[in-house]
């Protein structure tokens, strides 16, 4: 078991190293494959730092919340997959807008799980946003008129982060078992925690129904295979 002064430091380190992975992917012009590997190890990261905890050590983790700005009006692509990023990283996640009036996501949670899901949040919108570039130079999507290409761009986009969505809760699933396998239910700790801080500050949460949108197949199909090279796998390690 670890005292105060020494969990803060733990946390100190595992905040710059995540902070380091998120500076080489979003600021250096990092390949798509150092991105994902960046991603991995943020997991990988996360983990350990979680079993170097007592139980005591969970309880009594502060609470943090963070917004991750998508200085946007309106809804985009990655709206879809931000739930699954979040459950990924033990968080809660809410929608809400800014005094400019642009949408932005906020995430609340234990410090450590917050700080690695704006991390991924920034790794997946980057992704998408790289991918949909390298769509638009394609030969698929050059058979697209142009008064169609926008119908285009966002079913690839949602094509992609919902297949994202899909593997984050898969990989969610597989590191579940691993952690439960320490003997100690690591998720329903701090499930715990992070319900009974989110209670205490009273929030009127809602849920909204999302109306449906109309997508080119072809596009949205294009995004899932995008989606699927995707992967946060917390076994990669880093080089």
């Amino acid at each position: 078991m670890t005292d105060g002064a020494e969990a803060d430091a733990n946390f100190d380190k595992l905040r710059l190293r995540i902070q380091a992975l998120r500076a080489k992917t979003l600021e250096n012009g990092c390949t798509e494959s150092e991105a994902l590997s960046a991603a991995a190890k943020v997991a990988e990261l996360l983990d350990r730092f979680d079993m170097s905890l007592s139980d005591v050590e969970i309880r009594h983790t502060p609470c943090e919340r963070r917004s991750y700005a998508t200085e946007r009006r309106k809804r985009i692509p990655l709206d879809d997959c931000v739930g699954a990023i979040a459950r990924f990283c033990d968080c809660k996640v809410w929608r809400e807008k800014t005094p400019a009036g642009e949408a932005a996501y906020v995430f609340f949670g234990l410090r450590a799980d917050v700080e690695a899901a704006h991390s991924l949040c920034g790794l997946v919108d980057l992704t998408v946003r790289s991918e949909l570039g390298r769509y638009k130079t394609s030969t698929e999507y050059g058979r697209f008129r142009h008064q169609d290409r926008h119908l285009a761009n966002a079913s690839f986009s949602l094509g992609m982060v919902a297949s994202i969505a899909d593997r984050l809760a898969a990989m969610k699933a597989a590191r579940d078992v691993v952690r439960a396998s320490s003997g100690r239910d690591l998720v329903e700790m701090k499930s715990s925690v992070v319900d009974a801080e989110l209670t205490k500050l009273n929030l009127q949460l809602r849920t909204v129904r999302r109306a449906s949108r109309t997508v080119s197949a072809d596009a949205f199909e294009a995004g899932g295979v995008a989606g699927d090279a995707f992967s946060v796998d917390p076994a990669v390690r880093s080089r």
